[in-house]
């Protein structure tokens, strides 16, 4: 847990760079992955879930979930921008396509 911590933390900018209300839900954070790491080696143990685990399971994930975004997990964008080789490349295949019908 307390790795977690660290690396949430980490995350975040340091120790240093992180108020009192995000270090609270760092520690929560870390709580509840420990805890759903648990019901999952659970889970494995009994080969399956029962609904009521897995229901459990999933409030906290997505408590988890929510409190991540809270101290700024989000998604990140992915650079799709073509490289100019592939821009070319691209611009060719379609004028060889407008010429042979």
């Amino acid at each position: 847990m307390r790795d977690l911590i660290d690396l949430h933390l980490s995350d975040l900018g340091g120790d240093a760079a992180v108020s009192e209300a995000e270090r609270s839900i760092v520690r929560r954070c870390a709580t509840l992955t420990v805890e759903l790491e648990r019901m999952e080696v659970g889970f494995a143990i009994a080969g399956e879930a029962q609904p009521d685990q897995l229901e459990l399971y999933q409030r906290t994930a997505n408590s988890l979930r929510r409190l991540l975004e809270s101290v700024g997990l989000g998604r990140r964008p992915r650079d799709v921008t073509p490289s100019l080789h592939e821009y070319i490349a691209g611009r060719s295949n379609s004028r060889d396509d407008e010429t042979h019908p």
